[in-house]
């Protein structure tokens, strides 16, 4: 028998719960649909997965086509000769360093 800390007790044994096992639904899934995934064949969700992986590679890939597309429209040429214009124009518009003492 095990002895209890508390007085009065000696000699009782401490009664062990039996646990039961249940389920409920989560947060943005009813118990039906998490009852029917557990149900399906692994070959199935497999299949699921790759496809759904398959479309969200093709809307990144989308995604680049067009960003790449919008930059080829602007001129490249005539954007780095204004940019090169404007450097100009700053290099000589700083004064020079003369007469400064170290």
């Amino acid at each position: 028998a095990v002895v209890s800390t508390q007085s009065g007790h000696y000699g009782r044994e401490k009664r062990a719960r039996k646990t039961t096992k249940f389920q409920r639904s989560i947060q943005g899934a009813t118990l039906e649909n998490i009852l029917a995934k557990r149900n399906q064949k692994p070959e199935v969700r497999k299949a699921q997965r790759e496809q759904v992986i398959r479309s969200q590679k093709e809307k990144i890939k989308a995604k680049k086509e067009a960003k790449s597309s919008n930059k080829k429209k602007t001129d490249t040429k005539a954007v780095r000769a204004a940019q090169k214009k404007i450097n100009k124009a700053n290099t000589k518009s700083k004064p020079g360093r003369t007469g400064v003492m170290m």
